[in-house]
C-alpha cells in the first residue's frame, strides 16, 4: 500500500525490520544506543552540543507540542499564536486547556503569515512574551517560515515556540541561528521517516533551566526530562518508552544521513510536490494554495463541483488500487490533501496520479474544478 498522507508516512523496509525485536529499554546496551542518538538529534536541529539538548518524549506530535507550551510558558501567561490553519487551532486549544492565555493572530489558511502583521501584533501586545507558530500547516500545505518570522520575534524581544512537527528534517532550520527560539518540536515520523511513537524537543540548556516548575505536569515537563538525564544518564528514561520505535528512529537517521540530510530530503519532497501539483491541475483540480505559497509537505486541492463526485467513494476506490490519501480536511472549504513526504519518490506520485485519473473516469466526474 502506498501512503500519501502527511503522517504516519511511508517508511523504508530497513526501518520497519528492526521493529520485530523485543527490547528491554533499561538494558545497558540499549541505554548506550539511545544515549548515542541524542546528540545526533540535536545536530539535525542545528543545535550545538553543550548549548542545546534533545528531549525525547514518548507519544504523538500533539503531546510534545503541549509539553513545549507547558514548559516554556507559565500558567496564566499570554501566548501569541500565529493562527492560519487547523493545526494552529489545535495548538491554541492545547495552550488554553493548559491554562495559558491565547492571543490569536488570525490569517487565511492558504497563505503564510506576513512578517509585518506579526510585528504589528507584537507591538500591540507588549505583555506577550512567547509566540508559537506551526511551521508546516498540513491542513493546507502552507509554510510559516521561522527563518522569516523568527527575526521579527527576536527584534521585538520575544521568545519563539516552533512547532515543526510535519516539516522538520526537510525544511531548513538551525537552532544555533535562532537565539530567540526556546524550543523546536518534531516527531520520529514525518520527514525523518521513522516509525511513529516519539516526539522530540530541542532546546537551549539555559532556557530549560529557567523553565523548571512551569509545566504543572510531571509527564509533560521537558525540564524534568532534562533533569532526569542529568541525574540518571543520557540513556535513561523516566517512563517506559516506545522502545522499538526509538531503535527504528536510529535506522531512519542513518538513512537520512546517507541520502544527504536536509538538503537532499527537501529536494526529493519538493520534486514530489511539484509533480503532484502539476498533475492535479492536469486532471482538472483547483489547487487550494497558490503556487508561490505551496510547501513541499502536502498538496491540497478543492473537491470537485461535479454532482458525480463522492469523496468517500473516491477514497475507497483509490485504496482498492493501492493508494491511501487523507480522508478528512481541516480547511475552511472542502478539500482533498495528498502527502508528498515519506520514503516515496516521483515514480510513486506519477503512479498515484494515473490511478486518480482512472477512478475519476470510473465515477464519471467530468467537472473537477471547485464550485
Amino acid at each position: 500500500m502506498l501512503l500519501l498522507i502527511p503522517g504516519p508516512v511511508q517508511t523504508s523496509p530497513k526501518v520497519r525490520a528492526v521493529m520485530a525485536d523485543d527490547i528491554a529499554p533499561w538494558d545497558d546496551e540499549f541505554r548506550a544506543e539511545y544515549a548515542a542518538m541524542r546528540p545526533r538529534i540535536t545536530a539535525i536541529a542545528g543545535g550545538i552540543e553543550g548549548q542545546h539538548v534533545s528531549l525525547p518524549l514518548p507519544g504523538c506530535g500533539h503531546m510534545v507540542v503541549e509539553a513545549a507550551i507547558r514548559t516554556f510558558v507559565k500558567a496564566g501567561e499570554k501566548l501569541l499564536v500565529v493562527r492560519n490553519g487547523g493545526y494552529a487551532d489545535r495548538l491554541a486549544r492545547l495552550a488554553t486547556e493548559a491554562g495559558r492565555i491565547v492571543v490569536s493572530l488570525p490569517g487565511p489558511d492558504n497563505a503564510p503569515m506576513p512578517p509585518e502583521r506579526l510585528a504589528e501584533a507584537l507591538a500591540q501586545n507588549p505583555d506577550v512574551r512567547h509566540v508559537a507558530l506551526v511551521v508546516s500547516e498540513t491542513g493546507s500545505g502552507i509554510v510559516n517560515d521561522p527563518n522569516i518570522l523568527g527575526p521579527v520575534i527576536a527584534a521585538a524581544g520575544r521568545r519563539m515556540i516552533c512547532d515543526a512537527v510535519s516539516g522538520f528534517g526537510a525544511l531548513p532550520f538551525r537552532m544555533s541561528e535562532h537565539p530567540e527560539c526556546d524550543v523546536v518540536v518534531f516527531t520520529s515520523n514525518k520527514c525523518l521517516e521513522g516509525m511513529p511513537g516519539f516526539g522530540f524537543a530541542v532546546a537551549p540548556i539555559g532556557a530549560l533551566e529557567a523553565a523548571r516548575g512551569n509545566a504543572g505536569s510531571w509527564v509533560m515537563d521537558l525540564a524534568d526530562v532534562y533533569d532526569h538525564a542529568l541525574q540518571n544518564g543520557w540513556g535513561s528514561f523516566r517512563f517506559t518508552p516506545a522502545v522499538q520505535a526509538l531503535r527504528a528512529f536510529g535506522v531512519a537517521m542513518d538513512l537520512y544521513d546517507a541520502e544527504g540530510g536536509q538538503p537532499a530530503r527537501l529536494a526529493r519532497y519538493r520534486r514530489n510536490a511539484d509533480v503532484l501539483y502539476d498533475g492535479l491541475i492536469d486532471l482538472g483540480f483547483t489547487p487550494y494554495v497558490a503556487r508561490e505559497h505551496q510547501g513541499p509537505i502536502i498538496v491540497n486541492v478543492h473537491q470537485p463541483a461535479d454532482p458525480a463526485w463522492d469523496f468517500g467513494r473516491f477514497l475507497k476506490a483509490m485504496k482498492a488500487r493501492g493508494v491511501i490519501i487523507s480522508n478528512f480536511f481541516t480547511t475552511r472549504a472542502p478539500t482533498m490533501r495528498i502527502g508528498c513526504i515519506g520514503a516515496i519518490g516521483e515514480a510513486d506520485i506519477r503512479f498515484a496520479l494515473a490511478e486518480m485519473a482512472a477512478v475519476l473516469e470510473e465515477m464519471g466526474v467530468g467537472r473537477r474544478a471547485a464550485a
